[in-house]
Order: structure tokens, then sequence, then C-alpha cells
């Protein structure tokens, strides 16, 4: 018999010949249904070469994040998605988005068992109904990854940057870079670890370093665009020579409209977090002075990467250091 053709196996499998071209070569970007019939159709015809590992299943990664509105987020989603494409096509990596102020459905969606999964990837916020939940399919013995912020301290793995360190680097730069002295301020969104561990680096600098910049007031912002533009503004109100702003969290577009439209805007030193087209514009107008950007591509790889290691489809033993963030100045755009 001659060897069985795409168009063969498509029709036998109820396909196009184009899905059934991605899925004999790894392509990747099939549903996970698709790729099941052409698997099984190619094997009731002996097609000869060898096919994806079928016994093993579709294995189905779940990644759960929050806040698909803001880059960061929308930038994370998309690297796991170009990641996801590359990988055996029968490896599903399914996105998805919870609210961020609903811990109870974070947590429900952490415990559901409607689908088999053979890893969960979380970029939520933490809670003790959240860490409960966390701990409770570790147990199970299913694989657990944290991006960007830690839902649970014990449970997990955790992928990210060294936060402590990069609020340590925001209040160097301020420190040495503030064009007089005064006062620094600093913002974050509570509900985050990692945002509470850079106004810890942030304050610790200011109080291992003490000089005539201090930090002095900090801010709740909820990383929402109208808290955040009224918090600063509070601040510039309580601190009318202020010199220094560090934002260890998100909305950083609210706050440079603040600035902007401020008559000592532009004295002020802000150091934020995450390249987008707000905070490059803003570097390039000198309305932001230094931008740390996270790497969310590089977090997402080496989740995937322990995930995959620890289900046993590579033996390549993932890095383990903190994500290195990246030191943005106007100068280097």
């Amino acid at each position: 018999m001659s060897k069985p053709s795409y168009r063969d196996i498509a029709r036998h499998a109820g396909v196009g010949t184009a899905t059934v071209e991605r899925v004999l070569n790894g392509r990747g970007g099939v549903r996970p249904e698709l790729v099941e019939k052409v698997v099984v159709a190619a094997r009731a015809l002996n097609y000869p070469r060898t096919l994806p590992d079928a016994h093993r299943g579709l294995l189905r990664i779940e990644v759960l994040l929050v806040r698909p509105e803001t880059t960061f987020y929308r930038r994370l989603s998309k690297a796991f998605e170009r990641i996801a494409d590359t990988l055996d096509p029968l490896v599903v990596v399914h996105r998805s988005f919870a609210e961020e102020m609903k811990p109870e459905e974070i947590a429900r969606r952490i415990l559901s068992a409607e689908l088999t999964r053979a890893g969960l990837i979380l970029a939520v916020p933490s809670s003790p109904v959240i860490s409960a939940a966390v701990e409770a399919v570790v147990e199970r013995g299913l694989p657990v990854v944290h991006v960007v912020t830690r839902a649970s301290v014990d449970k997990g793995e955790f992928v990210g940057i060294d936060n402590y360190a990069a609020g340590r680097t925001a209040a160097h730069f301020i420190a040495r870079m503030a064009r007089a002295e005064g006062p620094a301020v600093g913002l974050c969104h509570p509900i985050y670890q990692v945002h509470r561990d850079r106004i810890r680096g942030f304050s610790d600098y200011f109080r291992d370093n003490p000089g005539p910049i201090a930090f002095k007031w900090l801010g709740f912002t909820r990383d929402e665009e109208h808290y955040s533009a009224e918090t600063l503004s509070t601040a510039l109100e309580i601190y009318p020579n202020l010199v220094g702003l560090c934002n260890a969290g998100g909305a950083n577009s609210a706050l440079i409209d603040v600035l902007r439209r401020h008559r000592r805007g532009r004295d002020v030193l802000f150091v934020g977090h995450e390249l987008t087209e707000y905070t490059r514009a803003a570097l390039r107008e000198g309305i932001m002075d230094v931008v740390l950007d996270q790497a969310p591509e590089a977090q997402a790889q080496r989740a995937l990467d322990l995930i995959l290691r620890r289900i046993g489809l590579t033996a390549i033993e993932p890095d383990y250091a903190p994500i290195r963030f990246i030191t943005i100045t106007p100068e280097g755009l």
C-alpha cells in the first residue's frame, strides 16, 4: 500500500489538510480535540512516521491571570500563547482571567476539578482563601508555579524578579539622581506581596543610606487609575517640595497624566515598572526617569519550563535564579 497522504488523514479525521500538517509536524496552535482526531486517524491509516505520544493523552496546563485590561498582563498572556505554539501538540496551555478583587472566585477556579490538569500556573494576588486553595491542590499532587507574585508563601514554585532588589534599585536612582533635596514617596497595591517587597526594599535603602533625600510617605492605589491619580495628587499637596516618586505597581498612565499637568511634574524623579506605550512616551518627555521592566516573556518561559520538568516532558533542569529585571532610561530607548 502507498503511504497515506495528508488528504487521506484529513478525510478520515474530518479536518483540513492544514490541520493535519500542523499536528504531524508539531507546529501547535490546534485545538486538543482536533489533535486527538488527527493522531487517531494517522495511526488507523498506518502513517509511517513517529507520531505524538498519544499514550500520554492530552496534557492540560492551566494559566490563571488577572487584569486583562493592563499592558503587563496582556504581554504575559501573549507570551504564554507564543510559547504554547512551539510545544508538543498534545500539550495544551489554556489561559483564562479571573477578577482580581474576588478571591473566592479565584480560589474556586484553583480548586476546580472539572478538567484534568497536568499543571497550574498562577499570576493572581494573595489572600487567605487563595492560599488555602493553592495548598489544597498542591497536596493533591498538582504542580503549581506562581508567576510575578506569590499566591501562597509556602506552596508552589515562584518565578519572578527579585522585588526587594527592585525596590532598593528605585531608591538608589532617586537618592543619586534627584534634582533637589527633599522627600520621596512610594505607591503600591498592598494585596500583592511583590509590591510590599518592593516598598520594603525602597524603605530599607533610605534607612541604610540616610541623607538629604528621605522616604516620607506611602500611598495605596489599588493599581486603578482614579485612585492612583488621587493618591499622587494628595502626596503633591502634602509635600509641595516632593523630589522622588516610586510606583511599585501599575496605573502608570494616571500618574503620568498628573505629573504632566502639575507645575512641578518634571521636577519629581519618577521610577516605575513596566515598559509600555505610556511609560515609553513618558521617558521621552522627561516625565519618567527610570522604568524597571519585569520581562514577562522570560517569566512565562521559565514557568512553563518548570511545569514541563515536573510532569516529565523534559529532562532539562530550569534556572531557579530570579528573573533579571531590565533597567530602562530615556537614553536606552
